[in-house]
């Protein structure tokens, strides 16, 4: 979802949780994120992307399970 500073609060979201990574959106609308960290701060960010920000209409959420994709130095927008 576009529009509604969906990756600003993503990222604000995961920092706060103490996750590495990165988001960013696709071109046909969606959001895609990659997250690193303790299982249960994960947890809780993929939580927060079934909700979004404010005005977020959120559709789906896909989760993968991958390898580490790092190193990260923080979260950040792409």
């Amino acid at each position: 979802m576009q529009g509604v500073f969906f990756r600003v609060i993503a990222r604000d979201a995961a920092r706060g949780l103490g996750l590495v990574g990165w988001v960013r959106n696709q071109p046909d609308g969606a959001v895609e994120a990659v997250c690193e960290g303790a299982p249960q701060a994960v947890t809780s960010f993929i939580a927060w992307c079934h909700d979004g920000p404010e005005y977020a209409r959120v559709s789906d959420v896909a989760v993968a399970e991958e390898d580490v994709a790092g190193p990260f130095t923080g979260f950040s927008i792409r």
